[in-house]
């Protein structure tokens, strides 16, 4: 199987959040080992985070999330009724799916 392309926008988005996820980390001087485990996932899986691998799943994330204490503050960030378009759009029901026909 063919490796999946990452853009380099995607690579400077998954160092950056490794790189919050170690500061999360730092800030309750916490060990590399001790998130691991809390996280339930190996020291070299932490590593591979913090280090912005963009292979790491996000359930490796959501688990060091969760294991940080950020995990509910993550998932309010990513709200789209958080956002303008969400506020503006509360009323309204969305579609089950989104369909694009293509002219031929």
């Amino acid at each position: 199987m063919a490796a999946r392309r990452v853009s380099a926008r995607t690579r400077r988005a998954a160092k950056a959040l490794g790189e919050r996820c170690a500061e999360w980390r730092k800030l309750q001087d916490l060990t590399a080992e001790q998130v691991a485990q809390r996280a339930g996932i190996s020291s070299p899986t932490l590593w591979k985070l913090e280090s912005g691998d963009p292979g790491v799943s996000i359930g490796v994330f959501l688990d060091v999330a969760r294991a940080l204490g950020f995990s509910d503050q993550f998932l309010d960030a990513v709200d789209p009724l958080q956002t303008e378009l969400g506020k503006a759009r509360v009323g309204q029901a969305l579609p089950k799916r989104v369909r694009h026909r293509i002219n031929p």
